[in-house]
Formats: structure tokens, C-alpha cells, sequence
């Protein structure tokens, strides 16, 4: 993680920071496969919108890949996969639509 070995004020304390480090970066990690799920629903969204000129799906496809991302924020056991879901669901309607 990060090399504190460097630090040279005598207020820092190594066994305090660390946690907050791996919880930070867990988060952060979290936050980036949930976004670009939803990234990814808006991409095919907007492909589904202009190669198939469905319009009124590509916006309901914002719109579920956006609330699939605060489902996935907020139910860490599901994470990723609600957005994910969202995107298989618009790329078969791209394939096949």
C-alpha cells in the first residue's frame, strides 16, 4: 500500500493510518467497477438508441443503468453486478432488438 517509512513528524502514527488506507482504498476500488457498470449501460444505451432508433429504450436504459449503480452502491454484496446485469440486458437489445 502505501510506504510511510518517509514520515517524518512525530504526530503520525502508522497503526492508525493503516486501516483507514485499506478501507479507502476499498472504497475507491468499489466505487470505480460500480461507475464504470454504469458507464457501460449508458455506451449501449446510446448505441441502442442510434443503431436501432429506439430512443424511448436507450432512455429507459440511462435510467435502469443508473439506479442499477445506487443498488449496487448501496448493497455492497451486490456491487458491480446490478449494472452489469443492465448492460447484458441492453447489449441483447442491441444484438437482437
Amino acid at each position: 500500500m502505501a510506504n510511510i517509512d518517509h514520515a517524518t513528524d512525530s504526530a503520525y502514527s502508522p497503526e492508525m493510518d493503516g486501516p483507514t488506507h485499506e478501507a479507502t482504498y476499498r472504497g475507491f476500488v468499489t466505487f470505480v467497477e460500480i461507475a464504470t457498470g454504469v458507464v457501460i449501460c449508458w455506451v449501449l444505451s446510446l448505441a441502442v438508441g442510434g443503431v436501432r432508433e429506439a430512443w424511448i429504450t436507450a432512455i429507459v436504459g440511462v435510467v435502469l443503468g443508473g439506479a442499477a449503480g445506487a443498488v449496487g452502491a448501496l448493497s455492497p454484496a451486490i456491487g458491480w453486478r446490478a449494472p452489469a446485469a443492465v448492460a447484458a440486458l441492453l447489449a441483447v437489445l442491441l444484438a437482437f432488438y
